[in-house]
């Protein structure tokens, strides 16, 4: 292996989200941000860049722009042009952008549940009403988008807020259901707003297919919201974009940033040319290592967590894990007082979630295994190894 994923980074003092939220004894497997280090191509990306004295406002060049239509045609066979993209500080001011400017008000706005709260609670921002859409689950537990009851839903929404592919599900959808799933959008005229914010993160050979790429009428409806910062683990530099084939809907999304949405940080859109342009290498090692962990984390469930079950997340660093039978009022909060590991409350991502909590695989194999351990001991009513 070319790039080193095993070393453990010392994150004290950085200032890290992940690892302040909680005391010292706490270990932390919770929001979505990897403990490794970036590709060494984005570092001396940044370090080339911070060499320039001057800091001011930037504007996304003209090399970044065709890079992303580059990178999006040769991993996605997904034709764009440069004028299509939009850059944004993140996916949640995107989400904002799109329901302000492109929703009428009154308009429905479906979502598909269990999903990441901020897309689960953006409606309700903007005082339009949200439309909880829940998986179905077929006999070896896959979920799977009911689509007669997504055209009900749709019957009084203006859009669907897509999760593609599903956080915290690890769902890769496939070309059909996106297919199915674009075509009812269609049908009652509602916009598709798709978080693709992990599309890069696809284990077992599986490919990420924007639901925009798969036909004309779909494109003329959606607002893809990509980004680096999952995939790359350049989270904190706040840098996102929109891809909108659609002129007028995207003369009117870019109009809603007035007042709300501020231009995007110098070195997140040179830590994004990197990554797309020079970073693939890395980012193969990584698929490779992080599809480890995941089976590993799978063995260590079936073998070392009973009562724990976990479908095999199919992309994505996250793994929804359903503690049912394990008789508690709070996993979460069994986890964290008893094996102090901080995983994420099911709640956070709908309300029928709360024998759920998600962990984030995301970090050197010998961090899974200490977390696993943890949890392993306290099932048994032990603390010590």
């Amino acid at each position: 292996m070319t790039f080193d994923f095993d070393t453990l980074l010392d994150r004290a003092g950085s200032g890290s989200k992940k690892w302040g939220r909680y005391p010292d004894e706490v270990l932390p497997m919770w929001v979505a941000d990897m403990d490794f280090a970036v590709a060494p191509v984005i570092q001396q990306a940044l370090q080339q860049r911070i060499a320039h004295p001057a800091f001011g406002y930037c504007l996304a060049t003209d090399a970044l722009r065709h890079t992303l239509v580059d990178y999006l045609w040769h991993n996605y066979a997904w034709r764009i042009e440069p004028q299509d993209l939009v850059f944004l500080p993140g996916i949640e001011p995107g989400v904002s952008m799109a329901l302000r400017s492109l929703i009428e008000p009154g308009a429905g706005v479906v979502v598909q549940t269990p999903n990441y709260s901020p897309l689960r609670n953006a409606a309700s921002h903007w005082r339009l009403p949200s439309i909880e859409l829940p998986f179905q689950a077929d006999l070896q537990g896959h979920c799977y988008t009911d689509i007669p009851a997504l055209h009900e839903a749709l019957a009084s929404a203006g859009a669907l807020l897509l999760s593609n592919p599903h956080n915290p599900l690890g769902k890769s959808f496939s070309a059909s259901e996106l297919t199915n799933i674009g075509h009812a959008c269609v049908e009652h005229n509602a916009l598709i707003i798709s978080d693709e914010i992990h599309a890069d993160l696809q284990f077992d050979g599986l490919r990420h297919v924007p639901i925009a790429s798969l036909d004309p009428q779909f494109a003329h409806r959606t607002v893809t919201l990509m980004s680096a910062s999952k995939a790359y683990n350049i989270a904190g530099l706040k840098t996102a974009f929109a891809v909108i084939q659609n002129p007028l809907l995207r003369e009117r999304f870019d109009n809603a940033r007035a007042g709300m949405v501020d231009s995007v940080n110098a070195l997140g859109l040179e830590a994004t040319r990197a990554a797309y342009a020079d970073a693939k290498p890395w980012l193969i090692e990584l698929l490779a290592y992080l599809q480890g962990n995941r089976d590993f984390l799978l063995e260590a469930v079936r073998s070392r967590l009973p009562g724990i079950t976990l479908h095999a997340p199919q992309s994505t660093y996250l793994a929804w894990l359903d503690c049912s039978a394990l008789g508690l009022d709070d996993p979460q909060r069994f986890f964290l007082e008893e094996a102090k590991v901080a995983l994420s409350a099911g709640t956070e991502f709908g309300a029928a979630c709360q024998q759920f909590v998600r962990l984030n695989f995301g970090c050197p194999r010998s961090t899974l295994e200490e977390g696993l351990a943890r949890m392993e001991r306290s099932l048994r009513g032990t603390t010590k190894p």
